[in-house]
């Protein structure tokens, strides 16, 4: 007999209550087996947001978010510019997942901080890296590439693509062949100084907003850099209108992605206090699996952060790990206020992307009360150790 476990719906990047948020941890209302629940809530912030099952997977391939349990959500603004044609919503996903033995190579994974890298290589004691995930089958809303409709455009248009990397542990790359990308919004949020970029890079969870006008008439692809992922789907066409022939694809060469890119370059609002984080990973634990700690303690062995409503918080992030992790505050914005030691300010974001051996800084408001969970966004590393819960007092 299989039993059917309960679901928790997590509606992410909302400013909603703890209790239909969608997280055991926040003790969110959970959906019973079979069973069904109502409740309402008002949508807030405006932008593109996304609903996912947040069920913890840990060594099930077959559950949680591997499974394809997401959906785009877009809250429409009071008022919208309307400085394009045409408006596509994307979502990168995979299926078919396994179990492998070597790293997963990641795009754009080098690491920001050579003597933090040293500091951990100075360990000799490590085990061997613990499992990871690859995947047979990448898609683009739900298709593989080459499958389903293309994305039809006119020459001269402006499109807005809206794209979701709704991944369980994967950091992705797109491009489009002889087209820029005029980022305009990270997380669903205007940032201060849209910027041209001819690669988008996306952390799971995170997205982005990029006006892109169609003035390279052909059949392109629009895919990831990633000849091999490439190849097993991570793509989609766009046709121009009055163009036949088989779709083309030409590497972009080398990209430049950095949240600087789009940020102020002021400093942040000084924080009331600064909450160390420091990212570890014990290799090879039980089963294999890599465990991943915060200031020393996995979630199972820690107690939950306190905080008073109306403080400013900066999480200081020091990932001493060679991955990268999509660090995701739930019910809450951060800014980000620190960037490979730059100062910065006004990208506001639920979900960042730190790079292997890297600093960040990012600031909190804390004003919505209630159980608030944090963790990386890669399944992997969340169910095993790496999440923390910050409590109202």
């Amino acid at each position: 007999m299989t039993l059917t476990p309960p679901e928790f719906v997590h509606w992410h990047g909302q400013f909603i209550p703890s209790e239909v948020d969608g997280a055991g941890e926040e003790k969110s209302i959970v959906v019973p087996p079979r069973g069904q629940v109502s409740y309402q809530f008002t949508p807030r912030p405006a932008g593109i947001r996304w609903v996912h099952t947040h069920v913890m997977p840990g060594s099930n391939l077959y559950s949680g978010l591997y499974t394809g349990q997401f959906e785009i959500v877009y809250v429409e603004p009071n008022h919208e510019s309307g400085s394009y044609d045409q408006e596509v919503f994307l979502a990168t996903h995979e299926f078919e997942p396994f179990y492998s033995t070597g790293e997963m190579e990641e795009e754009g994974g080098k690491p920001e901080d050579a003597a933090l890298e040293a500091e951990v290589d100075a360990d000799k004691s490590q085990k061997p890296n613990g499992w990871e995930i690859g995947y047979q089958t990448f898609t683009v809303n739900g298709r593989s590439l080459g499958y389903g409709d293309p994305i039809r455009v006119k020459e001269g248009e402006r499109v807005m693509f809206r794209i979701l990397n709704a991944s369980a542990t994967e950091t992705i790359e797109l491009a489009l062949p002889g087209h820029e990308f005029n980022v305009v919004a990270l997380d669903g949020n205007p940032i201060p100084r849209p910027n041209k970029v001819k690669v988008l890079q996306l952390g799971s969870a995170e997205r982005v907003d990029a006006i892109v006008e169609m003035k390279n008439p052909g059949i392109w692809i629009l895919g990831t850099p990633m000849d091999e992922d490439r190849n097993r789907g991570m793509g989609i066409v766009v046709e121009y209108s009055g163009r036949t022939g088989k779709p083309q694809w030409h590497h972009p060469g080398k990209s430049y992605w950095n949240y600087l890119l789009f940020s102020e370059s002021k400093s942040a609002m000084a924080p009331d206090e600064v909450i160390p984080m420091e990212i570890g990973k014990i290799n090879g634990g039980k089963g294999g699996f890599n465990v991943w700690t915060i200031n020393g303690q996995p979630y199972d062995q820690s107690e939950p952060i306190k905080i008073h409503q109306g403080r400013r918080y900066r999480l200081a992030f020091v990932n001493k790990s060679d991955d990268m992790h999509p660090l995701h505050l739930h019910r809450h914005n951060f800014e980000i206020s620190k960037i490979h030691g730059k100062e910065t300010s006004g990208i506001f974001k639920d979900t960042v992307l730190i790079k292997g051996f890297a600093r960040v800084d990012v600031d909190f408001v804390a004003d919505n009360p209630g159980l608030t969970l944090f963790h990386c966004h890669q399944n992997l590393h969340m169910d095993f150790g790496f999440m923390r819960l910050f409590e109202y007092v």
